[in-house]
């Protein structure tokens, strides 16, 4: 069996991600980051979900998603119900998971041409 190295049509692919590392692009990346199919946004000032104020989310919603996801981690973190409204009052989705939960369901999405932004936190 043959296989091949797909990569997707757009500029930022995401290969996976834990508690302590995303791959992006073949590059490793160790602090908190944001990253959508055609933007990366790296040192974003973030590391703990639960001291998230909706002001932190200004570069995800300066990417105009329809879809938010958040990965907080080595484990699920929910940040505070005013960050959770300030994407909920501007018609956005935000989706909250470990940093391996949120690196397959951004890529999922990114695949399938979805208009997703995700945060990864690294503390």
């Amino acid at each position: 069996m043959q296989l091949n190295l797909e990569r997707p049509d757009y500029q930022y692919f995401l290969r996976g991600a834990d508690g302590s590392a995303a791959l992006v692009n073949g590059r490793r990346l160790q602090a908190s980051f944001v990253i959508a199919p055609e933007a990366l946004v790296e040192d974003w000032p973030v590391r703990d979900a639960r001291a998230l104020v909706p002001a932190d989310l200004d570069p995800i919603l300066a990417l105009a998603p329809e879809l938010v996801v958040l990965g907080t981690g080595a484990t699920q973190v929910f940040p505070p119900p005013a960050v959770l409204a300030a994407c909920l009052q501007r018609g956005i989705g935000l989706e909250v998971m470990s940093n391996a939960a949120a690196a397959r369901t951004y890529s999922v999405l990114a695949g399938e041409g979805r208009r997703v932004v995700a945060g990864f936190l690294f503390g």
